[in-house]
C-alpha cells in the first residue's frame, strides 16, 4: 500500500534508496496532515469557546476547571508555613524609594485628568440587556429580568451608580435587595410549570 500509485517495485536495483525517499514523503505528508489537524482542533475549541461564553458562562468555565494534581510527598507543616508568612508580613517595610520614582511623578503630571463618568439610565439598560434573565444573582437577591422588565427604575440605579462612584462607597441597598417568589392559585395554575412567563416577584429594598 505504501507504494500504490508510484512506479516502485520490489524487484527493482536501487529499492532501499526509493524505500527511504518513499518514507521520508510519507513522514512529511504525515506531519502536514497533523498541523492542519491540530489548527482546525485549535480554532474548534477557540470557536466554541467564545460561543459558550456568549451563551453559558458557568458551563465554559466549569469546562475550564483541571482536576487539582496532589503531589506523592507529605504535605507542608502547618506551624512552619504560618511561621514563614508571618515572618514576611509582620517586619516592618522599610525601604527607600530610587529617582526613577521622581521620573515617572514629573510624567504623570503632564498627564490630562480624564472626563468625569456620568451613568445615565441608557447605560443602565445597555448594560443589563444581554444578561441572562435567571442566572444566579448576586448579594442583592435581584435577577436581570426584573431590571430589563423594569424599565422606570433606570433613571433610579443610574443615579445611585452616580452617587456610589462619586461618594466612593456603596448604599446599603445594594446588598439587602430580596426577590419574592408568590404562587399562583389553583385556579391559574402552578407558577412552577412556567417560571419564566408564570413568575411573579416583589422586590424589597432597605437603605
Amino acid at each position: 500500500m505504501a507504494f500504490a500509485g508510484t512506479n516502485i517495485s520490489l524487484s527493482q536495483p536501487d529499492i532501499t534508496q526509493k524505500l527511504t525517499e518513499r518514507i521520508d514523503d510519507l513522514k512529511q505528508k504525515i506531519a502536514a496532515w497533523g498541523k492542519r489537524i491540530r489548527r482546525f482542533t485549535e480554532r474548534s475549541r477557540r470557536f466554541n469557546q467564545n460561543r459558550l461564553f456568549q451563551s453559558d458562562q458557568k458551563r465554559l468555565y466549569k469546562s475550564l476547571e483541571r482536576p487539582e494534581v496532589c503531589g506523592a510527598g507529605p504535605g507542608p507543616d502547618q506551624a512552619n508555613t504560618v511561621a514563614f508568612w508571618r515572618g514576611l508580613w509582620s517586619e516592618p517595610v522599610n525601604h527607600s524609594e530610587g529617582p526613577w520614582t521622581e521620573v515617572v511623578a514629573s510624567q504623570c503630571a503632564s498627564i490630562t485628568p480624564m472626563d468625569p463618568v456620568i451613568i445615565t439610565p441608557d447605560d443602565v439598560a445597555e448594560a443589563v440587556r444581554r444578561a441572562p434573565n435567571w442566572k444566579s444573582p448576586g448579594l442583592d437577591g435581584l435577577h436581570h429580568y426584573w431590571l430589563k422588565g423594569f424599565m422606570v427604575c433606570h433613571a433610579v440605579l443610574a443615579r445611585q451608580f452616580q452617587e456610589a462612584l462619586n461618594q466612593k462607597s456603596l448604599p446599603s441597598l445594594y446588598t439587602t435587595g430580596i426577590t419574592h417568589l408568590v404562587p399562583k392559585d389553583q385556579v391559574h395554575g402552578s407558577a412552577l410549570t412556567n417560571p419564566v412567563s408564570e413568575r411573579r416577584s416583589t422586590c424589597t429594598f432597605s437603605s
